[in-house]
């Protein structure tokens, strides 16, 4: 039997779920990857995700060489192109790893409908999450909201089988031969800027970071985490073999890959809460239309350090703290009275590690509006948060050199008036 396996956010061959399916059951696999330009389209044409992806697939595709096999890449609808690649490779089944956000299933139901009247079946794997869909589930059968109860949950059902890598290399002698070599588009023809502005971080878990994560992870001048979630979102590092090394170190990291299944879940069971709050009455809250505010924040000239360097960091580097993350969102939302779509927006601009759930996750969260959130009487005092996590400066000075110089803007809003007015316009729009 002969098959496609079309790479997603899965770029890489060992510990690939789909792709081990693909091989153990059928006598040769073609490799594809799609530049999907229904995504592309909507990207600035900067975006550094692009040369990473780029850059991954390259990587992936001189595996395959060496494998004696080649990555065949495509540019365009997959709506489209996967039909016609299937026809054209006369193959009985398309596999896949799974995706559950909401453009991605729309996509491949529509691709689903198409291939089965054509007798190619569509099969997808669980692959980028330890459980997915209805596997984590309360007692009743729905999905849980809290995080907390749902990785009670997920720990329990924890064991080594879900934790164990697909033995891929048994069966890479059924992949497609080739002695020609596919062309690989540059990120020019793509529609990209070549130019280099972000550098990537390594996709190498180092034990030393997990150890000391649950110490250092709130420290935003210290290398004290991992910096894989880049990776993670593209696949080029295994979440099996992460949550491996998280399971034997350290369980707060383990924590928070459980957070990113949560998010994943929460997203598939509810996908209004990509736009909507989670919180149906939360959109009845009166948000600020500030621009001048908002310009600010993006730009990290609101007078207050801590906001300022985390903005100014993520500008500069496309990666932010996850500290400085929830106090710059608390900040947009509470302080500055904002609606969280305005910050998510701009973050899933920005972010080199953006991924959907997780980044409406933490929106929602910050802003109250979501699921297991901060309630909107929690409203971060960006000084006390920078006296606890940046008490000697350094992180602020990094990134705000001008700070304690007359050059530095004072601060847009007050600190206690924002808090008062953000508690009082929560509590009016719930109780209308």
């Amino acid at each position: 039997m002969k098959s496609l396996f079309w790479h997603r956010r899965d770029l890489r061959i060992t510990d690939n779920a789909g792709l081990y399916k693909a091989l153990k059951n059928c006598d040769e696999v073609i490799p594809i990857f799609i530049f999907d330009t229904t995504i592309l389209e909507r990207l600035p044409r900067n975006d550094q995700r692009v040369r990473f992806i780029l850059e991954s697939v390259k990587q992936l595709k001189t595996e395959y060489r060496n494998l004696g096999s080649d990555l065949h890449i495509y540019q365009g609808d997959p709506k489209i192109l996967i039909p016609e690649i299937a026809l054209k490779e006369h193959v009985h089944t398309v596999f896949t790893n799974r995706d559950y956000e909401p453009y991605a299933l729309e996509r491949d139901k529509a691709i689903f409908e198409n291939l089965q009247p054509k007798g190619i079946d569509f099969i997808g794997t669980k692959d980028h999450v330890i459980f997915e869909k209805n596997e984590v589930l309360k007692e009743d059968g729905s999905p849980y909201t809290v995080f907390t109860p749902y990785s009670r949950k997920w720990k329990s059902k924890l064991d080594s089988f879900y934790l164990a890598s697909y033995p891929v290399e048994k069966y890479t002698e059924h992949l497609s031969r080739t002695d020609e070599e596919s062309e690989t588009p540059s990120l020019t023809e793509l529609g990209f800027n070549p130019e280099e502005i972000h550098t990537f971080a390594s996709s190498v878990a180092h034990d030393n970071v997990i150890l000391n994560y649950k110490e250092n992870r709130d420290i935003p001048s210290l290398p004290g985490t991992s910096r894989l979630s880049q990776h993670l979102r593209f696949g080029t590092i295994s979440i099996r073999e992460l949550a491996r090394k998280a399971h034997s170190l350290n369980e707060t990291f383990l924590n928070e890959l459980i957070w990113r299944d949560f998010y994943q879940m929460i997203i598939f069971h509810f996908p209004h809460s990509v736009k909507a709050s989670f919180k149906p009455q939360y959109d009845r809250i009166e948000w600020e239309h500030n621009e001048n505010h908002f310009k600010a924040w993006c730009e990290g000239r609101t007078g207050y350090p801590l906001v300022d360097a985390g903005m100014r960091e993520l500008n500069a580097t496309g990666f932010m703290h996850n500290r400085v993350r929830m106090v710059t969102a608390s900040f947009l939302t509470k302080h500055l009275l904002l609606d969280w779509r305005l910050g998510e927006a701009y973050f899933a601009e920005k972010l080199l590690d953006f991924e959907l759930a997780s980044n409406v996750g933490g929106w929602q969260w910050a802003s109250g509006t979501g699921c297991d959130a901060a309630p909107y009487f929690r409203v971060f005092n960006p000084e006390s948060q920078q006296k606890k996590f940046d008490p000697d400066f350094k992180y602020i000075k990094k990134w705000v050199p001008e700070f304690g110089t007359t050059n530095y803007t004072p601060p847009i809003i007050e600190h206690t008036f924002a808090r008062n007015r953000a508690i009082a316009r929560y509590k009016d729009g719930l109780k209308s």
